[in-house]
């Protein structure tokens, strides 16, 4: 028991309050709101696609006789108006070009809700700045129509060229239309069962499962909550409609610690990167570094005889080796000592992304490296 001799004053009282609040602030940083770590089943969004044409380019569009699909759908599409070509018409269009539409329909969407579109050149198009999206309509994956797109292209970028040379910022040939697509057709989404629904953690993780399931019952009461496997946990919710709105709307706003992430090293091969995502104990070890490189030469030499020898000129190759060594170290890594520590050791020998990535391979074959070790 601690017992004070006379009452805190205000100034010190605010202090203490200050202290406490120092010290319950990295549990409270540490938990995570449940929307963030799952999901529920059954709500998704939906791919949508469409082939349309984009026109009002300033000679910027297609080349027709190197996209012949562009000059096709522009026939086809006078047609549909009840403009009909003479046969044998060579339509040579500059200012048309054929783009892919892309969208995602997202859960609960209502016909007449507006959706933002990206618009990509599927030709050789220099360019969709300034352009307009024709009326495309917007298909998923059963063939069927969920929208239609049309609008001005907004592109983030800019490009100009004269006299052979060009100059261009970011890219030109996809763009974006905010509100281009209205949606036309509303996909049907199941809130799970009558009385229940299911979350869906992000990542599968049993820790992170028990943990969610404790936090569910200790807010709605024993028995809401219980988890399936390591990443599906079934929840008990109300049977009516607006119930149950709030009170998935109370479930995603709960705020669960999630366990702690097994250690993993992600290394790229192509770029030499590596990237960890905690820090990652290792086991005593030592390590060695030494390049050893070979390099050969070979100088053409020409061989003429005299003009009254009687011989030909002959082309030799002259072949240089040189094999050079540089010195190897050995280092010592103790047991214990984080990964960030080897790195940091690694590179002051002198050790390059590419000797890094091999270097970590061999500890992880050795049983040193106490990571899961990922190559993308």
């Amino acid at each position: 028991m601690v017992t004070f001799s006379s009452p805190l004053s205000p100034t010190r009282a605010l202090r203490a309050l200050a202290l406490c609040a120092c010290a319950l602030w990295p549990a409270a940083a540490g938990a995570e709101r449940l929307k963030d770590l799952a999901s529920i089943a059954g709500v998704r969004q939906n791919q949508l696609m469409g082939y349309g044409l984009v026109v009002g380019l300033d000679g910027s569009g297609d080349q027709t006789t190197q996209t012949p699909f562009t000059v096709q759908s522009v026939v086809s599409m006078l047609q549909q108006l009840g403009v009909n070509l003479p046969q044998g018409t060579s339509l040579q269009l500059k200012n048309v070009a054929a783009v892919m539409v892309t969208t995602a329909l997202p859960a609960f969407a209502q016909p007449g809700q507006m959706l933002d579109v990206t618009v990509s050149s599927m030709g050789n198009a220099k360019s969709l700045r300034g352009g307009t999206l024709l009326m495309t309509p917007l298909k998923g994956a059963d063939g069927q129509i969920y929208g239609m797109a049309q609008g001005n292209i907004l592109v983030g970028g800019v490009g100009a060229q004269a006299a052979g040379s060009s100059v261009q910022i970011n890219h030109l040939s996809v763009g974006r239309i905010s509100g281009g697509a209205t949606v036309e057709r509303a996909v049907a989404a199941a809130l799970g069962e009558p009385n229940a629904i299911r979350l869906e953690l992000n990542t599968t993780d049993f820790s992170t499962a028990s943990r969610v399931v404790e936090a569910i019952n200790l807010h709605f009461g024993s028995g809401t909550a219980a988890a399936l496997d390591g990443r599906v946990i079934r929840v008990q919710s109300p049977n009516n409609s607006d119930q149950r709105v709030a009170f998935i709307g109370a479930l995603e706003s709960l705020n669960v610690n999630p366990a702690q992430m097994a250690a993993k090293v992600i290394m790229n091969a192509r770029t030499g990167s590596v990237v960890m995502n905690q820090a990652v104990t290792l086991d005593s070890c030592a390590i060695s570094h030494g390049n050893l490189s070979v390099s050969v030469t070979a100088e053409p030499q020409v061989s003429q005889p005299n003009a009254l020898a009687g011989g030909r000129t002959v082309v030799t190759q002259s072949a240089q080796i040189d094999i050079k060594k540089e010195p190897g170290k050995v280092l010592l890594v103790k047991g214990g000592a984080s990964l960030a520590e080897v790195v940091k050791a690694l590179n002051a020998i002198g050790a390059s992304p590419q000797d890094l990535l091999a270097i970590l391979q061999a500890m992880k074959a050795a049983g040193s490296l106490r990571a899961e070790l990922e190559i993308i």
